[in-house]
């Protein structure tokens, strides 16, 4: 079963870039995952400054520009992951937000958990 990753916290310019331990210490735990064959593909994103906002609603499609200063949380970086069950996915989310928390103090956020539907999840004898 794949499963994405999405790390959130709050876009704050103050709180500065990561720790180069913390780097380090992902990178070391990528490349593990990687080998093992469960980290599919990772990428931080850069601020919502340089992004948009593309919105259908009532008929009408509308492009906002970034930053958006009205969102508190915002998705920083994603995994997606290959793994044999949920509670893998949470042990995988679990351990990277670990790596946060012994390499970078005071820093915080959260990491939501969410399959992607695969073809097992439309055939038949698939749960409604």
């Amino acid at each position: 079963m794949r499963y994405i990753l999405l790390l959130k916290t709050e876009e704050n310019p103050a709180i500065g870039a990561p720790p180069r331990e913390l780097m380090d210490a992902i990178t070391e735990y990528g490349e593990e995952a990687t080998k093992a064959g469960v980290l599919l593909d990772t990428a931080g994103l850069a601020p919502s400054a340089t992004g948009a906002r593309v919105r259908l609603s009532g008929g009408r499609i509308s492009v906002t520009d970034g930053p958006f200063t009205e969102s508190k949380e915002m998705i920083a970086s994603y995994a997606l992951i290959e793994v044999n069950s949920r509670e893998e996915a949470i042990k995988a989310a679990t351990d990277f937000m670990e790596l946060h928390r012994r390499h970078w103090a005071g820093w915080d956020g959260e990491s939501e958990v969410r399959k992607l539907f695969g073809p097992e999840d439309f055939g038949p004898g698939a749960a409604p």
